[in-house]
């Protein structure tokens, strides 16, 4: 279940679950800059540039009595020495996964599996966490809904890397939770969890390492990406444990909604007006979804305002 600190506010849940969704969308584009490198050596290359990146944000957020915290943790606790290498397995799967498409062409069938993602988010909250949408919130699932039943009777069946894409998330963040994960530390965790897997890929893979000197501009391109992965998980996962799942998984739908852009504008990939059946109807659950977090905000700043009347009146 998320925090429910009175002061982890859900608006600051939101906006750090927007600001994820804009620099994940970005590093859909980002990763096109990266060739001759293949697939999985830019995968490899980003965990290893991901490190340096979260220790910044460690420093900077001064979370380093929390990571001392969770390391005293594993001495307490011994699932965690079975949780932490599970929840690094998944989340590797999901970046390699959003490092390969746009090399592929496939990154379209990666923002189709971002749009279905809520919807099993929606899900999973109702089902393991018993999680209320407000009618709004249940609209706009309705009509993503549509929009993926149409997708659907027009193909016939999803891609795996649609399905891989919407199916992946869910334990990864259900497992965070239950062995409470803290999100920055877990993650630097996670990452150096999966570091002996990239330095031995770097050092198996002549290819990954002579692409440096064929290109120059990877010495500054991957730190690059280091950095934009290290602020693009620990907003999402700062926001996973302030926002209830259901809401988490329909602000989901931004990041999809820019791949979708991206795939089409900057990276050419083809899409045919039978497709509008699947898309619009998702396009205005984003609407939706947009106009209920507006609200929430609004609501939000009404009822601090006139708590901090309240408190200056009383003074």
């Amino acid at each position: 279940m998320p925090d429910r600190n009175p002061s982890a506010l859900p608006g600051k849940g939101v906006a750090l679950s927007v600001v994820a969704s804009c620099v994940f969308a970005a590093l859909g584009w980002f990763t096109t800059l990266l060739t001759p490198l293949a697939g999985l050596d830019i995968f490899a290359w980003r965990i290893v540039w991901t490190i340096p990146g979260m220790v910044i944000v460690l420093a900077l957020l001064r979370h380093g009595p929390r990571f001392r915290t969770m390391l005293a943790r594993f001495g307490k606790e011994p699932r965690l020495w079975l949780a932490l290498p599970a929840c690094a397995a998944l989340l590797a799967v999901q970046q390699w996964l959003f490092m390969w498409a746009p090399l592929e062409g496939r990154l379209l069938e990666v923002s189709l599996g971002y749009f279905l993602l809520p919807l099993v988010m929606v899900l999973v909250g109702k089902l393991f966490y018993g999680e209320k949408l407000s009618p709004l919130q249940w609209m706009a699932v309705a009509f993503a809904l549509a929009g993926v039943l149409h997708e659907l009777w027009l193909t016939r069946a999803f891609s795996w890397v649609t399905l891989l894409t919407a199916l992946g998330y869910p334990p990864y963040l259900m497992l965070r939770r239950r062995v409470r994960l803290e999100p920055v530390s877990g993650f630097l965790l996670e990452i150096l969890c999966i570091l002996p897997w990239a330095a031995y890929h770097l050092a198996t893979h002549h290819a990954a390492i002579a692409a440096l000197a064929s290109k120059p501009a990877l010495w500054w391109l991957l730190p690059c990406l280091g950095a934009m992965s290290a602020l693009a998980f620990a907003c999402y996962l700062a926001a996973s444990r302030l926002l209830p799942m259901g809401l988490l998984g329909i602000l989901g739908y931004v990041e999809p909604a820019l791949l979708f852009v991206i795939s089409i504008v900057l990276l050419g990939e083809p899409f045919s007006a039978s497709s509008l059946g699947t898309y619009v109807p998702i396009w205005i659950a984003i609407a939706l979804t947009c106009y209920h977090s507006a609200m929430t905000l609004r609501q939000q700043f009404n009822a601090r305002n006139a708590t901090a009347a309240a408190t200056g009146g009383a003074a």
